[in-house]
C-alpha cells in the first residue's frame, strides 16, 4: 500500500512541477506539445513493442479488442441521451469528452508504472478504442446528432495507420499470431525508451493543464464530468462483480475512470465548443482520474 501512494504522489509531482515551471515561464504549453511529439512517435511505440514482444496471443486477448469498441459505443449512446435536451453543439460536447479512453497518455503510463503485467491488456483494449477515437466517435455523433460531415472509412484507416503507437499495436500482434520474435538485442535497446514514458507523460500533462474557465461555461463543464465519472463509477461496480480474473478486472476498473481523451478534446473544438471549457475539462479530469485510479489499486490490487 505504501508503494502505491508514493509512486501515485511521485507522478503527481511531476505533473505540478511541470505545471509550475510553466506558470514562471520556464517553459510553456507548446513545449508539451513538443513532448507529446516524442511520446507519441518514439516512447509509447517502444512500451507497445517491449510489453508485446512475448505476448502468448489468447482468445481472451483478442476479446479486448471488441470490448473497447463495444465499450464506446455504450458511452456515446448514454452520453447522448443524457444530452438530448441541450443543444447541437452541447450535445457533440458531452460525446466527445464523455466518451473514449485517455490510454497512450495517461493510463498505459500509469499501469506501466504500478501494474506492468496489465500493458498488454491494455495494449489490446487501446486496438478497438482508437478506432473509435480516430472517426468511429464522430461517424456515430454526426448520425444521432443531425450533422453530415462526410467522414469515410478511407479516412478513418489513413488517421490510424498515421498513428506510429496503433500501427505498433497491430504489427506486433501481427507478429505474436505468427509466433515470430523480435531479436533480444532490440528489446534491450528499446528498453530504456520504454522507460522514459512515464516521466515524458506526466510531464506533458502538466504542460497542458488550464485550469482557468469562463463562469458561464462552468455548469456545463461539472455536467460533463459529473456524467462521465458516473458512468465510470458504475461501470467499476459492475465489473467489480463480475467473477473474472484478477488482474482483467483491475485494468477494466481503472479503464472506467481514465480522463478525457486527447481525440475529444480536439473534436470538441472542430464542432465550436470553446477551446478555454474542453481544455479545463480535459485537465480536471487529469487531476479526477489520478487519486481514482490509486484508489482502485489500493483497493484491488493486493489481489493481482
Amino acid at each position: 500500500m505504501g508503494t502505491i501512494i508514493t509512486r501515485a504522489v511521485g507522478l503527481f509531482l511531476i505533473i505540478l512541477l511541470a505545471y509550475f515551471l510553466k506558470q514562471i515561464g520556464f517553459l510553456n504549453k507548446a513545449d508539451g506539445s513538443s513532448l507529446s511529439i516524442v511520446i507519441m512517435n518514439v516512447t509509447l511505440p517502444a512500451v507497445v513493442i517491449i510489453n508485446l514482444a512475448n505476448l502468448d496471443i489468447k482468445g481472451n486477448l483478442l476479446l479486448f479488442v471488441l470490448l473497447g469498441l463495444l465499450w464506446s459505443f455504450l458511452q456515446i449512446f448514454l452520453s447522448y441521451f443524457a444530452a438530448k435536451k441541450k443543444t447541437t453543439t452541447d450535445q457533440q460536447f458531452f460525446i466527445y469528452c464523455a466518451s473514449g479512453f485517455n490510454i497512450g497518455n495517461f493510463t498505459l503510463p500509469f499501469v506501466q508504472g504500478f501494474l506492468p503485467l496489465g500493458v498488454p491488456l491494455l495494449s489490446m483494449f487501446d486496438i478497438g478504442n482508437s478506432i473509435m477515437l480516430a472517426g468511429g466517435t464522430k461517424v456515430v455523433s454526426d448520425r444521432l446528432t443531425g450533422q453530415n460531415t462526410g467522414v469515410h472509412f478511407k479516412s478513418i484507416l489513413r488517421q490510424l495507420f498515421s498513428s506510429i503507437p496503433f500501427t505498433c499495436y497491430v504489427v506486433m500482434l501481427g507478429l505474436r499470431l505468427i509466433s515470430i520474435d523480435l531479436p533480444a538485442s532490440f528489446l534491450t535497446v528499446l528498453e530504456p525508451v520504454a522507460d522514459a514514458n512515464v516521466f515524458l507523460s506526466m510531464f506533458m500533462i502538466g504542460l497542458y493543464l488550464e485550469l482557468r474557465l469562463p463562469k458561464p461555461d462552468r455548469n456545463t463543464v461539472l455536467q460533463l464530468l459529473t456524467l462521465r465519472y458516473a458512468m465510470g463509477l458504475l461501470f467499476v461496480l459492475f465489473f467489480y462483480l463480475l467473477p473474472i480474473a484478477s488482474l482483467t478486472k483491475i485494468i477494466l476498473c481503472l479503464l472506467c475512470v481514465t480522463p478525457v481523451p486527447l481525440f475529444g478534446v480536439v473534436n470538441s473544438v472542430i464542432a465550436g465548443i470553446k477551446e478555454e471549457s474542453v481544455g479545463f475539462a480535459s485537465s480536471v479530469s487529469f487531476l479526477v482520474s489520478l487519486p481514482l485510479m490509486t484508489l482502485l489499486l489500493l483497493l484491488l490490487g493486493s489481489s493481482v
